[in-house]
């Protein structure tokens, strides 16, 4: 009896010893701030804009290092925000659409998210700005001034307002002296014409002081041209497409005000030098081919990191392939905590990965490096799944409800109906090339970086040969996961139908309830599971990639 109460004392003692080994690294690493934008793009300095006038991400990008082949996961807002979150993908974590208002999908109750789990390392957690996930439990922050309990422009576009909540945090954090993480998630450069057109398409008037616009005291506002507008290659040259990027060069100007008074607190609260900042965005830009696409616009996006650290990389480019799932182990390995290695019985191991390796040293190039995406739905009527894996050259994607036209998100009607009219739509695809798509689409991007010349028909035969293992993969990796993911025996049996008809194109109706019953969690479960990220799909994905060169 004694040597097992020995026993026992001893597991105390060494639990302890571990839980406050943990403590030390977190409270010795110093001090994370993650800056998104909503819908946020390229209109950078740091990315060759010569227009749009961003001095203060600029700035950033000067003290560290500039991604240039970084990646969302899932190009629409609440699933990429879940995705950067719990460091998987929307499969893995069940967020397939939009948590606000009538879309009502959440995440499964048993993910680990990164405020979750920094909290039980005693590092305070806080989020300003928009924050788009639940359920609440699995994302819960120690400090939070979000939409849920105030107006989302307010905390998310009044930059005169997200510095004072900075300041409070900071304070808080400096009373608590405990290492802390700041998610500031910007509401601009998002849309807004549809929920508050009085402001502009973009809200770009909100706060400038004019009649009825209210004042946001820190803002000095910056109007564009838009015969002046440095405009992407996927965007209609039209006048009313110039204007609406003229009015979203207006909200990103707004944005990098934002972005330098929080940096200007960091500073005045004595965290400039001990703080790693990372600035990216959620998804593509609002317009065609951009946000919930699996184009390269709905998918690359900015990536900015400036670590403090003596030994990283200042005002370089890095050329890594990179994801946005990439980013919570990137926080766990600053403050030395150990990655979760498995959500609902899938590893994690081959998902994300740290990228502070990167902020020191450019690793080895390698032309079979990758990333992957997948998209569901982004509002709940949109469904449309696609499943994309992406390396340096080539880019695969499988639209699996090809048999239906695209659907476009509201934001983007007014771009797209001057056909009605007869007017003309000067643009690099016709709208039926748009709306109908193959069910696989491949493309060089090396000789075709606009994606239009699908190479897939001349490889057809050979992809389909090499895709057979893929699809026995998917419905092992979906059994699997309807087995421990699920709750409820209805949404796992229907995960594990939907799997195994993964080579078909399905349309899914999604019913809704009046009244309380509406506002239950959505559980639509992707068609192909894990077409792009179980371990066995990479492996044979990236050897049909390889057959085409």
């Amino acid at each position: 009896m004694a040597y097992k109460t020995s026993t026992v004392y001893n597991l105390i003692i060494c639990f302890f010893i571990t839980d406050t080994v943990l403590s030390d690294k977190a409270a010795t690493s110093g001090n994370v701030l993650i800056l998104l934008a909503d819908d946020g793009g390229f209109e950078l300095g740091a990315y060759m804009n010569k227009i749009c006038q961003t001095p203060n991400i600029d700035a950033l990008a000067k003290r560290g290092v500039v991604f240039n082949n970084a990646f969302t996961s899932v190009s629409s807002c609440s699933p990429s925000r879940a995705a950067l979150l719990t460091g998987t993908p929307s499969h893995q974590n069940g967020m397939y659409g939009l948590h606000r208002t009538v879309h009502h999908f959440n995440s499964f109750d048993t993910v680990t998210s990164l405020p979750n789990l920094l909290s039980a390392h005693n590092v305070t957690t806080g989020i300003i700005g928009k924050k788009d996930v639940g359920p609440a439990a699995q994302y819960k922050f120690d400090y939070e001034q979000t939409e849920e309990n105030n107006r989302v422009n307010q905390v998310g576009r009044n930059i005169t307002h997200i510095k004072l909540l900075t300041r409070e945090f900071l304070a808080k954090a400096n009373r608590d002296q405990k290492p802390f993480l700041l998610y500031i998630s910007f509401h601009d450069p998002h849309r807004c014409g549809h929920t508050d057109p009085q402001f502009g398409p973009f809200c770009e008037r909100f706060g400038s002081g004019e009649e009825g616009m209210g004042l946001i005291p820190d803002w000095h506002p910056i109007y564009y041209q838009w015969e002046q507008v440095q405009l992407p290659y996927f965007i209609q040259d039209t006048e009313a497409a110039r204007r609406d990027i003229a009015a979203q060069y207006t909200t990103i100007s707004r944005l990098d005000q934002g972005v330098g008074l929080v940096l200007q607190e960091l500073q005045s609260a004595g965290h400039a030098d001990d703080t790693l900042v990372i600035y990216s965005s959620d998804n593509g830009i609002p317009f065609p081919s951009g946000r919930t696409n699996m184009y390269d616009p709905g998918l690359r996006e900015p990536l900015i990191i400036s670590s403090p650290r003596p030994r990283s990389r200042k005002n370089e480019a890095s050329f890594a392939m990179v994801s946005l799932l990439d980013v919570m182990p990137t926080v766990l390995d600053w403050f030395g905590i150990p990655f979760p290695q498995e959500t609902n019985d899938i590893s994690q191991t081959d998902t994300a990965k740290s990228l502070l390796p990167i902020l020191e040293k450019e690793p080895p190039y390698s032309e079979d490096d990758a990333v992957f995406a997948s998209q569901t739905h982004h509002e709940v009527t949109m469904y449309y799944p696609m499943r994309a894996v992406r390396t340096r050259r080539y880019k695969l994607i499988h639209n699996l409800n090809f048999g239906m036209p695209f659907p476009i998100d509201q934001d983007l009607y007014d771009l797209l109906n001057r056909t009605a009219s007869k007017q003309p739509l000067p643009w690099y695809k016709t709208l039926e090339q748009y709306y109908y798509r193959p069910q696989w689409e491949l493309y060089d991007i090396r000789a075709d970086p606009a994606e239009t010349r699908n190479l897939h028909g001349k490889y057809m035969g050979r992809t389909s040969d090499k895709l057979a293992p893929c699809r026995r993969a998917n419905r092992v990796v979906a059994r699997r996961q309807a087995g421990a993911g699920a709750r409820g025996g209805g949404a796992a049996r229907a995960l594990a139908a939907l799997a195994a008809r993964v080579g078909r194109p399905l349309a899914v109706r999604a019913r809704r309830r009046a009244g309380a019953r509406a506002r239950r969690r959505a559980r639509l479960p992707s068609a192909a599971a894990s077409l792009a990220h179980s371990a066995p799909t990479r492996a044979f994905i990236l050897l049909v990639l390889r057959s085409h060169v």
